[in-house]
Parts: structure tokens; C-alpha cells; sequence
């Protein structure tokens, strides 16, 4: 792996972030300390959490609105802008009430309508809330704060779902806002969150602002996950994105930025060992990486030739290639499911585990009838770790005999590109490398990549009934001892129909100043934390 060289310490340093130098800010001692400096993962393309699966985004959604629920570390829902809820009619009847107190920045309140839009909204994009839409009956607003939802057939994940922290949560927007088509997203942020949006002080590639939103009303119990308060305990916070991992080290060293959400694994020894950093694992869910493969055209809409790469796949080979060889930061012989998951086994990891045999795959790839195909994997050049993972990938494609050609791009380029359903010749793609945080693919009910229904399924359009079968059956388990049951069975049939290849999963740290008071677990968010 390539590593950076930098100084250590903050002695002159001139520290350029994206969009020019970051110039100390013109203010006094004690209003600078009323100011959170982060620097994000990514910088923010899109304002509306439910037309994007960013990260940014969602990080970003945190901050200003606020869920029905919230998970805890157990990933227990808990009460958030709900009061509290009654199940009725043996399931079929769920009646919820909102708390007293909430405003939107607007200073209207936030009512049963708004939390029905939302709702409705919500079931368009998220794939818990596709589950339930074929099971909703009726959804309306009873008062302001009552609204109830009607369904045909029980849904026992009915808060797990309206308390999903990540990939559309399921926030309460402004019925007006709620409305609004997600194909069409909206460019306002009126939310009911801790941080209010300054959209007048956006700068594209740099900067994103937010102001305490001092109307704020936060839910009770304890900080945890996505529940109890979120709190802004800054007057101002301010994400400074910076994609050079040198320049954000050397800020977070030098003390022009607070907090790092995600540290360069080659950077991590040396923030490791400054006195006036705090280096600690926040997200425990880890990233999974995943090779994607479009199964609409040739050569992959061919599951032998899917299964034939499975004995010169090794995880370890993918992993080091992008954190290094300290196997602290990364696990292999993973497979659909996240170590840590409840539903996390070792059904049909033999197909990944023990020694790898490149000749077999070879036998096989010839075995399964390739004819020849070009094989164009999407290569975004400028994000490091896609970068890494796709070079790796690329060369265990050419090395079992498939005909493989780059398509080097931007990150831009890529999902244009991603979106196209073409054959290679007329633009299309087979192949890229996919990243998504563990608490995303924790279970079958909201692991995108599982869903394998054809050309509604994310890109790649796998088409697997057996597996969307059993998906089903997931919703309607209500015991955990019954989950995990199912959960192997799925795992068995996916190494038979290969939605993706699973890459391995690896760790990432997050680094902030030791002014900072520790931050909430679970979710890196720059919430709930003062200076000390």
C-alpha cells in the first residue's frame, strides 16, 4: 500500500483544504471555541436523505431532522419525536403519538400529518418500507399528534423499521416537503434537528455550515446510536471537507480542525501516538466491501460462470490492499452478513475459506462456456479505497482468463455511468466495487445487495426468486433463534446465485482533538460532544 509522508506536529504548517488554503477563522478566542470544525468522509452532493444512499447525506439528515425512533446500541428502537405507540387487533392496528414540544426550523410543530407524508414518502425508496406497503391498508393522521396505520397482515419489524439509522431513515419532514416526488429532490432544508442549515454559506467541495437550531426539542432517555437527545452543544459546526489525507492530518495535528470521521489507515500510526489526539473506533459495524456484477448481459448473467471465481477469490487479498497487513482493521471469510451481526454464520463459507486454487477457476470459467466476452469494470480513480479494491479485482478477473478492460473515470463518471442497464459495447459495464457500511447489510430486511428481483433490484439487476422467496420469509419470522435459522439459508443460496462477492469487511478509526469530550457511539456524528 502507498504511504503518505507527512510532518508530524503542528509547526509551520500551511495546511490547503479543497477550494484553497483554510485560513484561520476571524474570531476571537472565545468564539472559536463556540465552533465544531469536522472534516466528513465525503463532501454533501444532495440535501435530501431520501434521493441519495450517501453517507453524507444521511449524516447530514441526522443533524437536521429527527426520526419516529431511534436505535440503541443493541439496536433496540426506542421513542424519538414518538411518545410512545399502541399494537391493537393482533398486530394489524398500530396507533402512535408524537411528543409535545417539536418545531420545525420554521417554528411550525410537528404533527401527525407531516409524520404521515413522511411515512408515505419513505415506503417509496426504503426497503423495509417496501415491505410494508403491500401490507398498508390504511395510513391517516387522527389529530395533530395521533396518526395510525392499518395493515392486512401483521408486520412485526414495524419500529425497526421507522427507527432505521442508516440507507433512508425514515425522517419527519414538513408535509409540504414530504409531498414532493424523491425522483425530484428537494433543495430546502426546513428540519426539526438539533443544527439548522446555512445554505448561503455553502461552498461545493469545501464547506458545509449549520447554526444550533435553539428551538430544539430533544427526546428523553439515554444517548445511544440514533436515540435519547441530540444535542449541538456548538453555537455553529462547520464540515470542511478535505479529500488529502495528508492535509487533514496535518490540520487535525495543528489544531484548525476538531475531529476526523474517518483516519487513513496508513495515517493511524502516527495520529496514534500524538498526546493531543484521541483515536478510538466509533462505528463498530465496520464497511463491507462488495464486487458487483451486472447480471442483465454476458458474461455474468451466467451463475456457473459467477461460481466459477469463487476459488481464486481471497478476501485477504482485498483487504490488504487497502488497510495494510494489521489484521486488527480487517476480517476475512466474510460472508452476506457483517461480523458482529446477529445473523452473521459460517453457512457456505467454504466456497471463500482455505486455500485458493487460480487453475480451478480457470477449469471452471472454461467449464461454465465463456465465449470470449469483454469484461469493463468501472475504475473511479479518485476515491482511494474503490480505487484499490477495483485494481485488485481487475487483475483476479485477468488472471482466471476473462477478456477484461478498465474503464478508469471520476466518481462522478461512475454513477452516471452505473446507472446505464446497455451492453458493454453500447456504454454499459460488468463489474464494480461497492461499499456500505455494516450496520446497512446487518440483516435481510434492509440489505440492498440481497435484493434480487430482477431489473428493480440495485445496479446489477440480479434475479434470484429462491432468494427473494426466503427474503420474504424473513419479515413474517418473529424470533431471533428463527432469524438466524433463516439467515444461514440465505447465505446458502446466495453463494449459489452470487448477487455480488463478498470482499471482506475492514474497521475504521475516527480521530478528534483531546479538547473534545468522547463522542456517541455507534454513528459517527459530531453530536452530544462539548469542549472539556
Amino acid at each position: 500500500m502507498q504511504r503518505r509522508n507527512f510532518l508530524a506536529g503542528a509547526a509551520g504548517l500551511t495546511t490547503t483544504f479543497a477550494g484553497g488554503p483554510l485560513a484561520r477563522p476571524a474570531l476571537a478566542a472565545a468564539d472559536a471555541r463556540r465552533v465544531l470544525r469536522f472534516v466528513p468522509q465525503s463532501d454533501l452532493r444532495v440535501l435530501d436523505p431520501m434521493a441519495t444512499t450517501a453517507y453524507a447525506t444521511r449524516n447530514h439528515g441526522h443533524l437536521c431532522w429527527d426520526t419516529l425512533y431511534g436505535l440503541d446500541l443493541a439496536l433496540k428502537p426506542q421513542p424519538q419525536l414518538a411518545e410512545g405507540h399502541l399494537v391493537e387487533e393482533d398486530g394489524k392496528l398500530w396507533t402512535f403519538t408524537l411528543r409535545q414540544g417539536p418545531r420545525f426550523h420554521d417554528g411550525e410543530p410537528v404533527r401527525a400529518q407531516d409524520a404521515v407524508a413522511s411515512i408515505r414518502r419513505w415506503m417509496l425508496r426504503d426497503l423495509h418500507g417496501q415491505a410494508l406497503a403491500p401490507r398498508l391498508e390504511e395510513i391517516r393522521a387522527l389529530d395533530d399528534r395521533r396518526f395510525a396505520l392499518r395493515l392486512s397482515r401483521p408486520f412485526g419489524l414495524m419500529l425497526n423499521a421507522l427507527a432505521k439509522a442508516s440507507t433512508y431513515p425514515c425522517f419527519v419532514y414538513p408535509e409540504r416537503f414530504a409531498e414532493q416526488d424523491p425522483a425530484r429532490p428537494f433543495t430546502e432544508v426546513v428540519g426539526s434537528g438539533p443544527y439548522r442549515y446555512v445554505a448561503e454559506e455553502r461552498v461545493p467541495g469545501s464547506l458545509v455550515a449549520y447554526r444550533r437550531f435553539e428551538g430544539y426539542s430533544p427526546a428523553g432517555g439515554a444517548v445511544s446510536l440514533t436515540a435519547g437527545p441530540k444535542l449541538a452543544l456548538f453555537d455553529r459546526l462547520e464540515l470542511r471537507h478535505t479529500p488529502d489525507a495528508t492535509a487533514a492530518a496535518e490540520a487535525l495535528q495543528s489544531g484548525q480542525v476538531d475531529w476526523w470521521e474517518q483516519v487513513a489507515p496508513d495515517l493511524r500510526p502516527l495520529l496514534k501516538h500524538d498526546r493531543g489526539l484521541v483515536m478510538e473506533r466509533l462505528d463498530m459495524g465496520g464497511t463491507m466491501a462488495m464486487l458487483r456484477v451486472n447480471q442483465l448481459h454476458p458474461p455474468f448473467d451466467n451463475p456457473a460462470l459467477r461460481r466459477a471465481l469463487l476459488p481464486a477469490l481471497r478476501q485477504g487479498d482485498f483487504m490488504t490492499a487497502i488497510m495494510g497487513d494489521n489484521r486488527e482493521l480487517w476480517r476475512e471469510n466474510v460472508g452476506c452478513f457483517p461480523e458482529g451481526s446477529p445473523i452473521a454464520s459460517e453457512a457456505g463459507l467454504e466456497a471463500i475459506a482455505g486455500p485458493r486454487d487460480v487453475d480451478a477457476a480457470k477449469r471452471a470459467v472454461r467449464a461454465a462456456g465463456y465465449k470470449g466476452e469483454k469484461v469493463a469494470v468501472l475504475h473511479p480513480t479518485d476515491v482511494v479505497n474503490n480505487s484499490n479494491l477495483t485494481a485488485v479485482a481487475t487483475d483476479l478477473f485477468q488472471r482466471v482468463g476473462l477478456n477484461t478492460e478498465t474503464v478508469s473515470c471520476d466518481w462522478a463518471g461512475f454513477l452516471q455511468r452505473r446507472a446505464s442497464r446497455a451492453p458493454v459495447a453500447e456504454g454499459g459495464w460488468s463489474a464494480l466495487v461497492v461499499l456500505f457500511g455494516g450496520m446497512d447489510l446487518a440483516t435481510p430486511a434492509g440489505h440492498p445487495l440481497l435484493r434480487a428481483n430482477g431489473e428493480r433490484a440495485w445496479f446489477g439487476w440480479p434475479d434470484s426468486p429462491k432468494l427473494e422467496a426466503l427474503r420474504d420469509r424473513w419479515f413474517d419470522t418473529p424470533d431471533l433463534p428463527g432469524q438466524q435459522k433463516l439467515g444461514r439459508e440465505i447465505q446458502r443460496q446466495f453463494f449459489q446465485d452470487l448477487p455480488y462477492f463478498p470482499l471482506g469487511q475492514y474497521m475504521n478509526d475516527s480521530a478528534w482533538r483531546s479538547s473534545l469530550s468522547t463522542p456517541r457511539r455507534g454513528m459517527v456524528l459530531p453530536l452530544n460532544v462539548k469542549r472539556v
